[in-house]
């Protein structure tokens, strides 16, 4: 807004400053309504963001009579002014709070609504989810409970029947889980601005979970339905491989029996005849073998499925039976072989066997050689089994023939003659009959030995090979149900952590439940440990047995490991950031206070956690708020107030108002100082601490005063003032005495209330108090006009008067008690004095008196009105009594009285009788008794002014100033952008900073001291003009009930004869004694001056009698 409007309607400044407060806080409440997010899913997260929305709302609700009074107030303004810019701008501004108010209920209302519907959705997706997580806990258990295949028919068409329920049962179930689905989808797409994570795992685990429950069932039901088809062929298979077996016993019978007969090498045709026929048996004996070896497979499973039955004993026999038949089967056909090779030419084919059998024993070796290595997962080991169990049969297969030669070639060496085998063997060279008979049966037995050996080796061979296959199962087994169990569990913890907010997003009250939910957490993975160093454990003991893990399972392991590491770093991690959020950002930290500044400003925190503001459009910082900076700026205003007392008491008042302590009750400072055990005065408070205790007692003040009260900006407002007062250094401590004395002086409180709080925190515990202890109390005190500039007024910063006042006021006693010090407070010491008018200005603000003031034409007049004993029906606003205007006709030296409350009507009859007195007294008389300024009996009793040497004090700093590396008043942290530089470069850079700072310093009590100077040579003029007044006799009209509180003057300049009426209490007129006598010499020495002021201001009379009634109404 134009500086050139506010200057010609300066009520436009007012309508501003709260349009632009009200204006700030809905653009906050907005973003803050956008920014929130919650956990979609979590009832309890939607339901704490729906009560904080409904609180948001009520608080919208009670600054609505906020807004009113502001587009009242600017309907008020457009109509007192005529200046057309001005009313634009206040109709725009008007439209666009309105605007604004509006969008923001309407986001509010929505977001609200937004999230009803939001419990409501998820409300019904956790029943369904439920639902479907019960289906699928119902299906898992049915699964689990078929761990083995039956092989009994009636087990087989049970679990048939089952299966093809449970099948059913998820058809049915189908619809618990699309539902489920179908409101996931509905939160996914209607809420996806907010956090959808928790929905989207758990709906993907279920699906997860439901595909797998879907396709175990369906295999189950594959392989029930093959076994019962298996189960149903059995017993045919069975009788019709039994009947074969015996139409091919007899087949073998009989060609044993023509094998057998006299004669029969001699004829060569029917031998081929009878081969031939062997060769027929002996064929559809191997296309035979595997239908055997699944009829005894089968009817061993089966066999265990009847285990104790009458049918298993039966089936048992008939198994033997068919093991029987089909052994002597095989070795009849061996026999039959052997007879029929019973030639000439029979040991070369035993030899062409035995090399046969020698050839196939190694290659079934090497075989077996190649299964290895074992494989390094369990469907890999389990397929090597598989082939393993194919070799086996196929060893157990060959086994009978090669006993069958084997026991052919020794029944051969037995019975053949030497001179047989002398017949058989022909060499090209003769050797003796003996040697070649030796020969052969060497060669023969050799071969013999070796095919044994050989088997037995195979047989060995492929015996260990199984057992490490049957060990590297069970391992294998071990090792897959460990991941996948620790594979579960890593997996329901990763669900938790993926349901994790960001810790920026978590609500600042929330932090703490967060940071507990997460150490619960922490605790339930704790033995996880356990699981994966049993995995480990299993996948090494597999190492050591030779067993190279596969890929597969090497990426399952480092995928286990590396999930639980970063699970734990995760949950350190989380742990660390709501630790570190806590500490930043929860109770015990200021981060809530980063709201009290708006841009281009930032709230940032020096090391010793002593705020500053960092200004980013001009790059500077500075230590006091820009609220406080703009008040102290509207403090000028009242400069022109002519009377300091008035003139501090008014900007303490606003200062008061502005940290809200207007609305401090004694008992709720008292509560929140209680709370904190802020007992121990002499001890330092921190600025957490600081925080801590504002805290409270603001958020006390928000609950009462909820649309009055804006917490962050209160705290850090009250903490910069705090620290301007006691802890001008920023050393970031203050004492507990300085802050109570701080925080009671602006509360809201009776004034002798606030006196007793405060002579109570340095009394003893036996309720006395020495002159040490009332000095910390004056010396804190003196602190609050101290920091407005205005110390000098009040007898500047030195105490020690003011106790050798009050402890000669009590006879000089070593200790006084509460009562004398009350007595001493109810006259106003000069050092205290700011403190009862300020009561006075609070109790004059809504006072409304029905006069007129005779300057300004104000009617009512508002505050302090001051009615003239001089004059009948004149009467003064406060306004232009400050600034000293006076109506045609009226003297400033003319007597008057101030009323603070609405006059009586016996006030009213009091004043006239005195305005008829001072009629019939002449000019001359008033020319005679001026009134000579403010100028309180105390000041004198106090002793001499502390500002004794003002010369040398500006000497000795001067000095100072000359001299470096006096520690300076520190500076807000810089935002000038730093460069390598040298030692010396920064040594003198930081001289340089240390030297402007003190220079700064010193100004500023060059200037207090300056100031106490002039007020020294105002109080010796004023001296002077004492005692050259004639001695006279002067008669007070009217009456008082307080001390008398005019403040200091600025100038010299002549006053009004001034007389205080506090409330519309009165007393007893004091006569018509003179308030003034003039000295018996004209001598200026100090001792005359006290003698004559005594004399002036007898003990008796005066504005300042002890022991008068008075009364003080709370501000």
């Amino acid at each position: 807004m134009p500086s050139s409007l506010l200057l010609e309607v300066p009520a436009l400044a007012d309508f501003n400053r709260a349009w632009t407060e009200l204006t700030d806080w809905l653009s906050l409440l907005d973003r803050v309504i956008k920014s929130q997010r919650v956990m979609v899913g979590d009832l309890e997260d939607i339901n704490e963001m729906i009560i904080k929305q409904k609180a948001t709302l009520q608080d919208l609700e009670q600054r609505r009579p906020q807004l009113e009074e502001l587009i009242t107030a600017a309907q008020n303004l457009k109509n007192k002014t005529s200046n057309q810019e001005a009313r634009t701008i206040i109709t725009d501004r008007i439209e666009r709070i309105q605007s604004q108010w509006d969008e923001v209920q309407e986001h509010l209302q929505n977001r609200r609504q937004q999230l009803n519907e939001m419990l409501k959705d998820s409300t019904q997706w956790l029943e369904a989810k439920e639902e479907a997580e019960q289906v699928l806990g119902q299906a898992r258990a049915k699964l689990e409970s078929w761990k083995e295949t039956p092989y009994t028919m009636d087990a087989i068409q049970k679990k048939i029947t089952e299966t093809k329920q449970l099948a059913k049962d998820l058809r049915q179930w189908q619809i618990n889980v699309d539902v489920a689905n179908d409101l996931a989808l509905k939160l996914l797409r209607d809420y996806s601005s907010d956090d959808t994570r928790k929905v989207h795992m758990i709906t993907e685990n279920i699906n997860a979970s439901w595909a797998s429950i879907h396709k175990r069932v369906s295999e189950q039901e594959a392989a029930l339905e093959e076994t019962h088809r298996l189960l149903q062929q059995f017993p045919l298979d069975l009788e019709k491989f039994l009947a074969w077996l015996t139409e091919a016993e007899t087949t073998a019978n009989v060609l044993q029996d023509a094998t057998h007969k006299e004669r029969l090498l001699e004829d060569s045709k029917g031998v081929r005849e009878l081969m031939k026929q062997w060769q027929d048996l002996q064929g559809e004996i191997e296309a035979h073998t595997d239908i055997y070896h699944n009829l005894d497979e089968n009817g061993q499973k089966v066999l265990r499925s009847l285990e104790g039955s009458d049918d298993a004993a039966l089936l048992q026999r008939r198994l033997d039976t068919m093991n029987f038949k089909w052994s002597e089967l095989r070795k009849k056909s061996l026999n039959i072989r052997s007879h029929l090779e019973a030639s000439s030419d029979q040991w070369k084919r035993l030899h062409l066997s035995l090399q046969e059998l020698l050839v196939w024993l190694q290659l079934k070796d090497d075989e077996l050689s190649r299964q290895a290595p074992m494989g390094g997962d369990f469907p890999a080991v389990q397929k090597q089994n598989d082939v393993h169990r194919a070799f086996k049969r196929e060893l157990k297969t060959k086994e009978p023939v090669i006993m069958s030669t084997l026991e052919t070639v020794r029944i051969f060496l037995t019975e053949q003659p030497l001179e047989g085998l002398e017949k058989l063997y022909q060499e090209p060279r003769e050797l003796p009959p003996e040697e070649r008979a030796q020969n052969v049966t060497r060669l023969l037995r050799k071969q013999a030995e070796e095919v044994n050996t050989e088997w037995e080796k195979l047989n060995l061979h492929s015996a260990d090979w199984q057992r490490k296959i049957d060990e590297a199962l069970e391992r294998l087994q071990e090792l897959q149900e460990a991941t996948d169990e620790l594979d579960l569990k890593l997996r329901q913890a990763e669900v938790i952590k993926g349901s994790w907010q960001p810790v920026g997003d978590l609500l600042i009250d929330s932090l703490q439940d967060h940071l507990e939910k997460v150490k619960v957490l922490r605790g339930e993975i704790t033995p996880l440990k356990e699981n994966v160093s049993y995995v480990n454990d299993l996948a090494r003991q597999l190492t050591t047995l030779g067993i190279q893990l596969s890929p597969y399972n090497l990426n399952t392991l480092e995928d286990l490991n590396t999930r639980w590491k970063l699970l734990q770093v995760a949950v350190e991690d989380r742990i660390r950031q709501l630790h570190e959020a806590h500490r930043d950002f929860g109770p015990a930290s200021q981060h809530f206070l980063s709201t009290s500044v708006q841009g281009p400003w930032e709230r940032a925190i020096s090391p010793n956690k002593v705020p500053y503001y960092i200004n980013h459009e001009t790059q500077t910082t500075c230590w006091d708020h820009p609220k406080m900076t703009e008040l102290y700026q509207s403090l000028a205003d009242l400069n022109n107030v002519r009377f300091s007392a008035y003139r501090t008491a008014m900007k303490l008042r606003r200062l008061q108002k502005a940290l809200c302590l207007d609305l401090l009750s004694l008992s709720a400072a008292c509560d929140a100082l209680d709370q904190h055990n802020l007992k121990q005065n002499d001890q330092p408070m921190d600025i957490l601490q600081v925080i801590n205790c504002l805290t409270t007692i603001y958020d006390r003040l928000e609950q009462e005063h909820n649309n009055l009260v804006n917490v962050p900006l209160c705290v850090d407002m009250c903490l910069n003032w705090l620290l301007n007062v006691y802890d001008t250094g920023r050393t970031g401590r203050i004492r507990v005495l300085s802050f109570k004395t701080g925080v009671i002086s602006l509360c809201k409180a009776h004034l002798e209330d606030k006196y007793r709080y405060l002579f109570k925190q340095v009394a003893s515990s036996t309720g006395f108090c020495d002159q040490r202890r009332l000095g910390l109390l004056l010396h804190d005190s003196i602190q609050i006009p101290r920091q407005l500039g205005e110390v000098a007024s009040f007898g500047g910063s030195n105490i020690e008067p003011s106790v050798r006042s009050c402890f000669q006021f009590a006879n000089n006693k070593p200790e006084i008690e509460a009562a004398l010090f009350l007595d001493w407070m109810r006259l106003e010491p000069q050092s205290m004095v700011w403190l009862p008018v300020l009561h006075r200005v609070a109790a004059a603000e809504t006072a409304k008196h029905q006069a007129k003031c005779n300057i300004c034409k104000e009617c009512p007049i508002i505050g302090f009105r001051y009615r003239s004993l001089k004059h009948f029906n004149y009467d003064i606003c406060q306004s232009c009594f400050f600034s000293g205007r006076v109506a045609k006709g009226h003297k400033m030296h003319y007597p008057m009285v101030e009323y603070c409350t609405p006059t009586t009507s016996g006030e009213d009859v009091r004043d006239f009788a005195k305005v008829l007195k001072n009629k019939f007294r002449t000019k001359r008389y008033f020319a005679k008794h001026p009134r000579m300024g403010y100028l309180p009996v105390q000041t004198v009793l106090e002793g001499d002014n502390m500002e004794t040497n003002l010369q040398a004090e500006y000497d000795r700093l001067k000095q100072q100033h000359e001299h470096k590396g006096l520690s300076p008043l520190p500076s807000p942290p810089e935002m000038m952008p730093t460069s390598p530089q040298s030692p010396r470069d920064a040594e003198l850079i930081a001289e340089a900073k240390l030297l402007r700072q003190h220079k700064g310093r010193l100004e500023a009590r060059m200037q207090i001291l300056e100031d106490h100077n002039k007020q020294l040579e105002s109080q010796l003029q004023r001296l002077r003009q004492l005692l050259e007044q004639p001695q006279a006799e002067a008669k007070v009209n009217g009456t008082t009930v307080s001390s008398p509180s005019t403040s200091l003057q600025r100038s010299d300049s002549s006053q009004p004869m001034l007389l205080r009426v506090v409330g519309s209490q009165t007393s007893e007129s004091m006569g018509e004694e003179d308030l003034l006598s003039p000295p018996q010499d004209t001598s200026t020495g100090l001792e005359e001056v006290m003698e004559q002021l005594n004399n002036s201001f007898p003990s008796s009379r005066g504005r300042n009698t002890p022991g008068k009634p008075m009364r003080e109404d709370t501000m």
